[in-house]
């Protein structure tokens, strides 16, 4: 057995190279002690392709429960809680929550926005809409209402 954080353990399997580390999902599941999650790492928004070139060495869980850093094993999560969030990313839920996080990004802002705005139509238009009613903030919200003329 090898301890993650307080109470919480894990089981190691062994492989040709030595033992294997625990998932993810599974640590933070353990963690949370709930499966109503959503585990991923910035650098997602690179896929968006509106310009984000930044590899992040983070992995944000979007929850309900749990507000801060945690150290489990040898990993740091970034904890958020949030009212709303998907089961799992999609194009339209990456580009808003984008919007909604680069104050926090390494990445130019402004050159961001600039390729965010050309890159809006492409989504599905329905799917967009609907990411963006539940999951933008306002600020984003502001934007977006700027950039579709209303």
């Amino acid at each position: 057995m090898k301890k993650l954080a307080q109470g919480l353990y894990h089981a190691p399997k062994q492989s040709d190279f030595g033992p294997l580390p625990p998932a993810d999902d599974q640590v933070v599941q353990s963690f949370l002690r709930d499966s109503d999650f959503l585990l991923f790492s910035p650098s997602a928004f690179n896929a968006v392709g509106v310009g984000t070139t930044q590899l992040y060495n983070s992995t944000w869980v979007y929850n309900r429960k749990r507000h801060g850093i945690f150290r489990l094993g040898n990993r740091d999560f970034d904890f958020r809680v949030k009212p709303r969030f998907p089961k799992k990313l999609s194009p339209e839920f990456l580009f808003v929550d984008l919007l909604n996080n680069l104050d926090e990004l390494a990445e130019d802002g402004e050159l961001v926005l600039g390729q965010a705005r050309k890159k809006m139509p492409s989504f599905d238009a329905d799917r967009l809409r609907r990411a963006i009613e539940r999951y933008a903030n306002a600020a984003t919200r502001k934007i977006l209402r700027e950039w579709s003329g209303g």
